[in-house]
């Protein structure tokens, strides 16, 4: 039997929206997404109509519906907000669009880290780092960088708590176990299910190399 997500290509469901893009493997994509300059890797998701755009997503992120990761700006700078200024091909035969304009949103990326949760309808502005296991509360609107392991909710969104003690934190980042390889996780997959987070990190940190640095 084939599983229904593979390592070397997404599962796109209908209409999505595909644009210079990137995925790793088992990566699903929901319905009526869009994806642009983006790169989300392995074991990653978005449920349906995410946008997701100048995005980097790391492993295991869990994106629900209708989220916005990386919403682009117009120029308020400008005598005009309107996108003619930087669209101006659709507008006229003998215009090209802004270039300049479009490498600077293009480098105003969102760093989403690894296994981390993106509530329903949330927003997550340019230029934010959400760190590894961070949970953003549906309908948050993220304006400032979230610590690994920490929940935020609100408008604009603030620190709940954190997830766990920061030793407890510390000891998963080392762990780092979304760098495991598919067999690993399968062989781990019950006491990912059963353990507790303290039981689950004493069975395998024993394995973590030592830094003898």
């Amino acid at each position: 039997m084939t599983t229904r997500l593979q390592p070397n290509k997404p599962y796109l469901h209908p209409d999505c929206e595909i644009t210079e893009s990137t995925f790793g493997g088992w990566v699903e994509i929901g319905r009526g997404s869009r994806v642009y300059n983006s790169h989300i890797d392995d074991y990653s998701y978005c449920d349906r109509y995410a946008d997701i755009a100048n995005a980097t997503v790391g492993k295991f992120a869990n994106i629900s519906s209708f989220t916005r990761i990386g919403p682009t700006d117009h120029p308020m700078e400008r005598a005009s907000l309107h996108h003619f200024l930087y669209r101006s091909y659709d507008y006229w035969d003998d215009a090209e669009r802004d270039e300049e304009f479009f490498d600077a949103r293009h480098a105003r990326r969102v760093d989403i880290g690894h296994d981390t949760w993106i509530g329903h309808g949330a927003i997550i502005r340019p230029e934010i780092t959400i760190g590894h296991g961070a949970i953003v509360a549906a309908g948050a609107v993220v304006t400032h960088d979230v610590p690994p392991y920490w929940i935020v909710t609100g408008v604009p969104a603030t620190p709940l708590r954190p997830r766990f003690d920061d030793t407890t934190v510390q000891r998963l980042l080392d762990l780092s176990w979304w760098d495991w390889t598919h067999d690993q996780l399968r062989s781990a997959l019950i006491d990912f299910r059963k353990l507790s987070i303290d039981a689950f990190l004493e069975r395998y940190e024993q394995f973590v190399p030592k830094d003898e640095s």
